[in-house]
């Protein structure tokens, strides 16, 4: 086979790719591998360009054994680390005078690697939100089968500790199948008619004790007709349940939360008929550094306030999986001392 034929192959190739011959050196190389690995490394020594020693033990490998070898090459993007599964498979009759050569062949399985650390840290961070909450009820249980058998008052004080640690695992689970639930369904798009004022009404009504409770006053600015839109009730009533508690509790020493419930015909954000809802605190506000990641899973921009108040750190991305259903879009805006908005913006 002529060098000109093989190189027209490995170009073929729509990933990088390589050939090594028995020269040990780079024979043919396609425009993907020398964006990965450099420009002008043809007819060099393969050693001197894949510098890293599992990849060099595999081309080696698969040049002496005439079989295939695969291992892993790492690199770094500018923005990220990368991953690319190397694979080694020889072929007979190329290269210097006819000696055979090894095609290297690299894989970008970075989105995989990423995947699986996603996995792995949602994992650990369950555990961690579990076992707190278990540990504590173990060492209440040992105490009250011990030092506090008799005493009445511990007792009581315990038991209340214990079943606030309950509830908060249950809030937990309960949120950990909302989420998985609302990723299954989250391209499905629903087809609910519904009215939008009526069911923030209803929203609002459910969560006044609340508001009550902690002496902030809720208003809600909507038109007086009807608002129109496709979607899904129960998932849109936990959306805005969700960030008004999160208002009430977080942005509640303003005293008031505001809901504003805006329609457009052309909006900017969906570039058409939408409806804007935003629910308006006056509380402390959330420092900008922590608002790229609010709606990452268990992210907390306050972690020891969030757990006092019950948080369990899925809400927002519950929030976020619901909104992209709907194929809407979600907005935060905060300013430290100023409060936060929070804007849900739907299409009509």
């Amino acid at each position: 086979m002529s060098n000109d034929l093989l190189a027209e192959i490995v170009s073929a190739i729509p990933i990088p790719a390589l050939m090594v011959d028995q020269t040990e050196r780079i024979i043919a190389v396609n425009t993907e591998a020398k964006t990965l690995l450099g420009q002008n490394i043809e007819s060099r020594h393969f050693a001197t360009i894949l510098r890293q020693p599992q990849v060099i033990d595999a081309i080696e490998q698969s040049l002496r054994s005439k079989g295939p070898a695969n291992t892993r090459h790492l690199s770094n993007d500018g923005a990220q680390d990368t991953t690319f599964e190397v694979q080694c498979r020889y072929m007979n009759g190329v290269g210097a005078v006819d000696g055979g050569a090894v095609m290297v062949i690299f894989q970008d399985v970075t989105h995989l690697e990423q995947a699986g650390q996603m996995r792995r840290d949602f994992v650990a961070n369950v555990s961690h939100e579990l076992r707190t909450p278990l540990t504590a009820l173990m060492g209440f249980i040992e105490t009250l089968r011990g030092p506090a058998r008799e005493d009445a008052t511990a007792r009581e004080r315990f038991l209340q500790i214990m079943a606030d640690e309950a509830n908060r695992m249950n809030r937990l689970v309960g949120d950990l199948l909302s989420l998985n639930r609302v990723e299954s369904q989250e391209r499905v798009r629903p087809k609910e008619l519904l009215d939008l004022t009526d069911l923030m009404q209803s929203t609002l009504a459910t969560l006044r004790p609340l508001a009550e409770a902690a002496d902030v006053e809720m208003t809600l600015v909507a038109s007086s007709e009807p608002i129109s839109i496709t979607g899904d009730s129960d998932q849109l009533r936990q959306v805005f349940t969700n960030l008004i508690e999160n208002a009430i509790k977080y942005g509640g020493s303003g005293g008031r939360v505001d809901v504003h419930i805006q329609v457009s015909e052309s909006d900017t954000a969906m570039r058409g008929p939408a409806v804007r809802v935003q629910i308006a605190d006056k509380g402390p506000g959330i420092d900008a550094v922590h608002l790229p990641r609010l709606t990452e899973r268990f992210y907390r921009a306050d972690s020891h306030r969030s757990r006092e108040l019950g948080g369990t750190g899925l809400g927002l991305a519950i929030v976020k999986h619901i909104v992209n259903r709907h194929r809407g879009r979600l907005r935060v805006e905060s300013t430290l001392g100023k409060g936060s908005v929070f804007t849900v913006i739907l299409p009509r």
